[in-house]
């Protein structure tokens, strides 16, 4: 692994972990957060959430899981080329999703909906609730006890209420300050994923087309790359050769503009990056191009008829089974129903937020069909 550089996160700078423990022998402070989240429940469970595509619509779509996963080596590999913390990058693009609803984006507006006169559902807040809290796997504490960093980075944004709730960790949104470098890499790590994994996911799910896609400057010009390098070129090889190339020229750019904003503003340490402006971004030339790409993936894919029927059945789902539960309490499991005494509504919102797609559908089906149980 490469040198750190001043300004990167590392074992003797972190503001440490809620509860004191010893330093683990064989590993640093961030890989003992990586292997904490790796093994723990929720992070499991994002084998069967939804990325775009409901998890039984297809074996070949992403799920959370996997998107995590691929969020987690382009972060890494950004990480790396700076001399940043590879293992904090790691870990917070491990955990980003944990807060994750059944039916992605569709399921969480409809919790929130539910929960809007309760304080309301943000993913990134469950996701810091669950390794905080809601894990259940040693005897000292609840959750994971992760370092102040991986917390930091967990929570990608957060209203002033929320954060006021938060100290420490909610203070930079009321400083106006940033987050590591790590945390800032995940950020675009995450969204470098999910835009490009959704036009190969799109594609392959016959809801867009390469016709469509030819109207996206950034798309059509590393198709053209591509079938220039490779005479007759066609099918899936075709679409992951320009994926693969639009991945590339996206982290390229953002190197080189972080390292321009990195020698502009010198951080000598990692509360030189919190202080100064977003080190890690884009060039002016790539953000539009690609916010051009997400207004692409947002009419074409995301509005597509067919993923609003599957939106308006998780929709459905989530309300259905919020209300049944808010109703009767009692129809909870035990542990949340325990839960539940002290507040009843978040309670539910845990529980729903922490089932996956298929267990969702299975849940409705108990509670609203005859014969299931």
């Amino acid at each position: 692994m490469p040198e750190l550089a001043p300004y990167a996160a590392s074992d003797r700078n972190t503001r440490g972990r809620r509860h004191p423990e010893a330093p683990p022998a064989e590993r640093g402070e961030f890989q003992r957060d990586r292997d904490r989240i790796v093994h723990c429940t929720a992070f499991r469970r994002l084998e069967y959430k939804t990325q775009v595509f409901v998890n039984h619509e297809g074996d070949l779509f992403r799920t959370r899981l996997t998107h995590s996963i691929e969020v987690a080596q382009i972060a890494r590999s950004i990480a790396r080329a700076l001399h940043a913390n590879e293992d904090l990058a790691e870990a917070v693009a491990l955990a980003h999703d944990l807060g994750h609803t059944p039916f992605g984006h569709a399921g969480q507006d409809a919790l929130n909906e539910c929960m809007r006169e309760y304080g309301g559902f943000e993913h990134n807040l469950q996701s810091l609730r669950i390794v905080e809290q809601l894990e259940q796997r040693y005897g000292a504490f609840d959750g994971l006890n992760l370092t102040f960093e991986t917390r930091e980075g967990i929570l990608k944004h957060c209203a002033p209420a929320k954060a006021r709730e938060l100290g420490e960790l909610g203070q930079r949104f009321l400083d106006r300050t940033q987050a590591t470098l790590e945390a800032q890499i995940c950020n675009l790590a995450d969204e470098i994923a999910y835009n490009n994994h959704d036009v190969d996911d799109g594609l392959r799910s016959g809801l867009i087309t390469l016709e469509q896609l030819q109207e996206v400057p950034i798309y059509a010009r590393h198709e053209a790359l591509v079938r220039g390098t490779y005479a007759g070129i066609s099918g899936r090889r075709l679409i992951h050769e320009t994926v693969r190339r639009m991945i590339n020229v996206q982290i390229t750019d953002l190197l080189a503009e972080t390292r321009s904003r990195i020698e502009s503003h010198a951080p000598q340490t990692p509360d030189d990056v919190r202080r100064a402006p977003p080190l890690v971004a884009y060039s002016d030339e790539m953000s539009e191009a690609q916010r051009e790409l997400k207004r692409f993936l947002r009419t074409a894919l995301y509005r597509h008829y067919q993923v609003n029927r599957m939106t308006n059945k998780a929709r459905r789902i989530i309300q259905e089974l919020f209300a049944a539960f808010m109703q009767g309490p009692e129809l909870l499991p035990p542990q949340f129903q325990d839960m539940a005494r002290a507040d009843k509504a978040r309670a539910i919102a845990d529980y729903i937020a922490g089932m996956t797609d298929r267990y969702a559908m299975r849940e409705h089906r108990r509670l609203f069909s005859v014969g299931e149980f």
